[in-house]
């Protein structure tokens, strides 16, 4: 065994005993005939269902039509076509921003925008619980950066206070991914004007299902706000893949000018910026798919018993990551699919269900899989466990549980997908 080969042993035996490894199955098989219906999805974030509906595809399959399956180039060379003007022009006429510039992923957006707008004299200011790409563009940026208090703007102030001479970035997401809940974004702006600070919000689980869908800085009448950039991804409420950049014209062709993962990456493939560019324009005209959204998210959040989340995602604690782990592989084995959240990939060391409400869920599906999702929380659940740890570092605790499997673990070759559930529960109205 060489040298390479033993570390790679030891992190992973490291991983197994943290209750971390994770495994990357196919547990969506595609499918629509007859014996092939896949689980039932609680777990993706295609928010409004739009990877499937007729339209985007046939977006996506006219543009491979004309364009072929790759850009062929970064954008600075031969890479931009027609379909990314028209995509970044239907995402500004979604979120009401002044310009738009399209990149290859979120993470590639994010990346792009804090290490261009940051660089020698700047700090950057994250909220701990801020995803993880935000994270990693604050460590690429190469400029000294820390956190703040979760959604608190206070905490914010003090940090800014103490900065009097500093260009400073603030990054923070509109909607956020594990908790669910929603910046105080007006108090952030605020807050940031009086500091002569920038804003980036990440709109990435706040577009399509805030504001009508417009995002909770349209909601908030912040657009063209002073000194606030915003991004998003297209891979989750658009249902296609890719991100992008919002704010003036001017940080658009500061970001083409010094965006390294624009600049250096090719140009976001031609189905992908159709589909989200048709995608972007079904939202933009039919504000019932976010209310869809929220309607199936009040339903989720009253069945299991959880204060509703402010976005699509609604998020049942569990007390170790065992009962979470137990609780999904249970669901699954009934034919509901959810997330299962447990350190390092939660801010605050909760494990948790995370319960994706989506605008194209049957009222009866939904019902009777929010109830199996409650049954399996009793069963494997009960009180959160002390001890959890707080703040920006709860990813580094290591969990006491050793030989953890993954939920996502699955041994051999791909079996039958489970049939529905819906006939294994009583009917509306039985509460036992």
């Amino acid at each position: 065994m060489s040298d390479w080969d033993a570390w790679l042993a030891e992190r992973s035996d490291l991983r197994a005993e943290r209750g971390t490894e994770r495994f990357d199955p196919v547990l969506r098989l595609g499918g629509r005939g007859a014996g092939s219906r896949d689980p039932l999805d609680l777990a993706s974030n295609d928010y409004l269902g739009l990877s499937r509906d007729e339209r985007v595809v046939a977006a996506a399959r006219e543009a491979l039509d004309r364009y072929g399956t790759s850009a062929t180039a970064s954008r600075l060379v031969t890479g931009t076509l027609p379909v990314h003007r028209d995509l970044e022009a239907a995402l500004c006429g979604l979120t009401g921003q002044a310009s738009a510039l399209a990149f290859s992923t979120g993470y590639a957006a994010n990346l792009g925008v804090l290490t261009a707008l940051s660089g020698r004299g700047a700090e950057i200011l994250l909220d701990a619980h801020a995803h993880a790409s935000l994270h990693d563009a604050a460590r690429m940026s190469r400029s000294p950066y820390s956190t703040f208090a979760h959604n608190d703007a206070s905490a914010l102030e003090r940090e800014l206070a103490a900065r009097p001479d500093r260009r400073v970035v603030v990054a923070v997401e509109s909607i956020y991914s594990v908790l669910g809940d929603a910046a105080p974004l007006r108090a952030l702006v605020e807050v940031c004007h009086r500091h002569g600070a920038l804003l980036v919000v990440d709109e990435a689980h706040g577009i399509g299902v805030a504001g009508h869908g417009r995002g909770l800085v349209h909601e908030l009448g912040l657009v063209g706000a002073r000194d606030v950039v915003v991004t998003l991804t297209l891979s989750k409420a658009l249902g296609s893949q890719g991100g992008a950049a919002l704010g003036s014209t001017t940080v658009r062709h500061h970001l083409v000018n010094t965006a390294r993962s624009f600049i250096f990456d090719t140009g976001l493939a031609p189905a992908s910026a159709a589909a989200a560019r048709a995608a972007a324009d079904l939202v933009a005209d039919d504000p019932a798919l976010a209310a869809s959204v929220r309607a199936n998210a009040g339903t989720i959040a009253t069945i299991c018993g959880i204060e509703q989340a402010a976005g699509a995602v609604q998020s049942l604690p569990m007390p170790s990551p065992k009962s979470a782990v137990a609780a999904a592989l249970d669901l699954r084995a009934q034919g509901v699919l959810v997330g299962c959240f447990r350190p390092p990939s939660v801010p605050d060391g909760v494990s948790r269900l995370r319960i994706t409400a989506r605008a194209d869920l049957a009222g009866d599906d939904l019902y009777q899989a929010a109830r199996l999702v409650a049954r399996a929380a009793a069963i494997h659940g009960g009180p959160p466990v002390a001890g959890t740890v707080e703040g920006p570092r709860a990813g580094d605790a290591p969990s006491p549980v050793r030989g953890l499997p993954s939920v996502a673990a699955v041994e051999g070759t791909q079996g039958p997908v489970p049939p529905s559930p819906l006939a294994s529960i009583p009917p509306r109205g039985d509460d036992d």
